[in-house]
């Protein structure tokens, strides 16, 4: 074993430990089993800090900036950190936030260097709550949370001087130079010795507005301002604090996109008192009410990872409200949500593939807001999210996967939203060029030609059929027979890149001509090389037909051909290409690529062709390879969830190949029993029966104690209640079909 895969299994076993003697101590404590410190390492992108579910504040250490490796902020295997700040992203690719960055400190700082060496040992992580000690000041460190409030305490426990450093200009950028420019510009006052409040605009991933108001328990008997850099706007305070040794100051900050009054507003209302326990109590109250919401039994492993994957699910979408229901939209006009939410972050070109129908089952309360925010969103903006952050558009990715979110949630029965207006706006998205939708285009030539659309054309055309098919399937709910055969048409476009010569998809120019040469494997990235697919090739996705994989199946010759071709998806030796900046394409099985997610539904595709027993297989291998309870255990950046979606269905035994469906395909569960609890008290229960490491194929399936003849099961047969069990077997000839 390598130092530091024995590094990480030592950390996670410190880790167990500590979550097993909480879970000791208190009944039914399902935040004991969160490990936050899964996916700090490699490239997994996720926070150790403290929040609250669906929250605005994510308020966690600092220990990087200026490159890929710090979307977060945060990487655990560095040796220092440079602060706290308030915000954070959970597992996407592209930097932004970091808001407000705090640091604390005892003494002289050497070198102009703000940061210190941590105590990793003692390092604590669990919903709610993170702990360290910065070692080179002897300062212990705590951080909690509410939704729109983050709060701090800091404990000196060395002689001297203590400091807090308030850096108004710090936020987490792509490139160094960027710190110096993010922010556009800034306004700050001291409302007295205990307060700061302020507004900054910045630009980053999107350009985006917020205000502040930053509450001390102890006043600052003296205030320094560090010297600006050429082209800095905000300033960087050093405050002083008159305090005995072992003595504590907190801090609380409130956030707003609104005004100053809104995040004054949010200290009043959530978090009025200096009563750090509490504030730490009812955030981990929250996260266990909604972890609550599943028990499983295995491994304490097995739960690490399954109820980690919950929290990482549910720490976004973000409800950027004020306590009034206030909020800053698209075009920075102010706007009023009567419920109280307006939810954004939303990495839809990943989430809706399974972190949405998870939501729909786990949060189904949720549901209709995440909707409504979405048709508000395209009020202003004209045409529905593509990528929202703080209530702005970055347009990154492709696709308008809005739209299977929206009508995933009208098929299934959520009547809290107009279907008529959710209908016009996904209409009006799918009609209406916009920013990487060029339907002049597309509909001219029934494809993106890739000299037209030097970008991603292939990747783009594939996406749009996706979206297509949904708005066909709302259509026809509606009575909308002329839309429902239009956009069923466009739907198919898919088969005008399908090339018989290599069954791959492939990109074709506007003269209906074939690229060539033609690379399979050749990978593409848009921001950086170009290329046909978006993070990927080819091969990864000819596959992504998820609403139409029978007519996949026929155009490749049948089921037999349809296997090899899959089974050579498996197998095939590596021969990626890096012409770009393409580090989304890993947890590799052969050309398969687990870390990024439009393979997440193609292991399920054997089942299509009746041979189940290598969905089975395959899932066993990602479980094993690429969700370890460690630092760095996951394969790829966390993306809002989805890769944690991923994990919390197949554990369960099914997948939503096509989202909009309502139907999950069968794999192989991988814990030995589950409970969901549903509305209305009804619990559906999911077992496997001799379920062991020799035991990972499925021999029969029975559903409320019949047996099950189909590779399906619905949304409405989970939601009504029920059993579903599952009988192992470690024969895959014996395996149902």
């Amino acid at each position: 074993m390598k130092i530091k895969e024995c590094f990480w299994w030592v950390f996670a076993i410190i880790g167990v430990c500590f979550l097993s003697i909480r879970c000791s101590n208190i009944e039914q404590d399902y935040c004991c089993y969160v490990n936050p410190f899964i996916g700090n390492a490699d490239n997994g992108h996720t926070f150790p800090g403290a929040c609250v579910p669906f929250g605005m504040i994510q308020v966690s250490p600092e220990s990087g900036n200026g490159s890929w490796r710090y979307c977060s902020g945060f990487n655990i295997e560095d040796d220092s950190i440079m602060g706290f700040s308030q915000n954070h992203l959970n597992g996407t690719g592209c930097p932004d936030l970091g808001d407000i960055l705090i640091l604390p400190f005892c003494g002289d700082i050497q070198d102009g260097k703000y940061k210190s060496r941590y105590d990793k040992e003692h390092q604590k992580a669990y919903p709610g709550y993170y702990s360290v000690v910065l070692s080179d000041f002897e300062v212990d460190v705590e951080l909690t949370a509410t939704q729109r409030t983050a709060m701090h305490r800091y404990t000196f426990r060395k002689e001297g001087p203590a400091h807090i450093l308030v850096d108004l200009q710090s936020g987490i950028v792509s490139k160094d130079e960027q710190l110096r420019t993010h922010v556009i510009d800034a306004e700050m006052q001291f409302l007295d010795q205990h307060s700061i409040a302020g507004k900054n605009r910045v630009k980053m991933w999107v350009e985006r507005e917020f205000f502040y108001v930053i509450k001390f328990d102890k006043p600052y008997m003296a205030v320094e301002e560090l010297q600006p850099q050429e082209e800095e706007k905000a300033k960087r305070l050093l405050l002083s604090f008159d305090l005995k040794q072992g003595e504590s100051v907190q801090v609380k900050v409130g956030l707003s996109t609104v005004s100053i009054e809104g995040a004054q507003e949010a200290l009043e209302k959530e978090n009025p008192d200096w009563n750090f326990e509490k504030v730490k109590t009812q955030a981990a109250e929250a996260w266990n009410y909604l972890l609550s919401r599943i028990d499983v039994s295995g491994t304490e492993e097995q739960k690490v990872n399954f109820y980690t994957s919950i929290y990482h699910l549910c720490i976004q979408p973000n409800n950027i409200t004020d306590v009034d229901g206030r909020y800053k939209g698209p075009n920075d006009s102010i706007l009023h949500s009567p419920i109280g939410e307006y939810y954004s972050t939303l990495s839809l070109w990943d989430t809706y593939r399974a972190a949405h129908p998870l939501y729909t089952l786990l949060v189904p309360e949720k549901v209709n807001g995440f909707v409504n925010s979405m048709l508000s969103h395209c009020d202003i903006q004209g045409y529905l999210p593509i990528w929202a952050l703080w209530g702005k558009e970055n347009h990154c990715m492709i696709g308008n996967h809005a739209i299977p979110v929206i009508v995933e949630a009208y098929l299934k029965g959520y009547k809290g939203f107009d279907p008529e207006r959710a209908y016009e706006a996904i209409r009006k998205s799918s009609l209406e060029s916009h920013p990487k939708s060029d339907w002049e285009t597309y509909n001219q030539y029934g494809y993106y030609p890739f000299d037209l659309v030097p970008e991603e054309s292939v990747s783009r055309t594939l996406e749009s059929c996706y979206d297509d098919y949904c708005v066909a399937q709302m259509a026809k709910a509606l009575g909308k027979k002329e839309d429902y055969d239009f956009f069923s048409k466009r739907a198919r476009a898919y088969t005008s890149l399908f090339d018989p010569a290599t069954k791959l998809m492939r990109g074709k120019d506007s003269q209906g001509k074939w690229r060539d040469p033609f690379d399979p494997f050749r990978l593409s990235h848009a921001g950086t090389s170009g290329g046909d697919y978006t993070e990927g090739n080819a091969w990864q996705y000819v596959w992504h037909v998820q609403h139409d994989v029978d007519s996949l199946i026929e155009m490749m010759g049948g089921n037999k051909a349809f296997t090899a071709k899959l089974d050579s998806l498996f197998w095939l030796e590596n021969k990626t290409v890096n012409t770009g900046f393409v580090s989304d394409v890993t947890g590799l099985i052969g050309q398969y690529a687990h870390g990024n997610e439009p393979s997440h539904h193609v292991a399920y595709l054997y089942n299509y062709t009746g041979e189940p027993w290598k969905t089975q297989e395959l899932v066993r291998e990602i479980f094993d390879r690429f969700y370890l309870p460690v630092p760095d255990g996951l394969c790829g950046n966390d993306d809002c969830g989805q890769m944690s979606a991923w994990y919390l269905f197949s554990a369960m035994g099914f997948y939503p190949v096509d989202p909009i469906s309502g139907e999950y395909i069968i794999g192989a569960p991988q814990l030995k029993e589950m409970v969901l609890r549903l509305e209305g008290g009804k619990n559906f229960t999911i077992r496997a029966e001799n379920l062991s490491k020799e035991n990972k194929y499925v021999k029969v399936v029975f559903l409320n104690g019949k047996e099950l003849k189909r590779f399906r099961i619905f949304h409405h047969e989970i939601t009504d209640g029920g059993i579903l069990e599952f009988i192992m077997t470690d024969n895959p000839s014996e395996t149902f079909k």
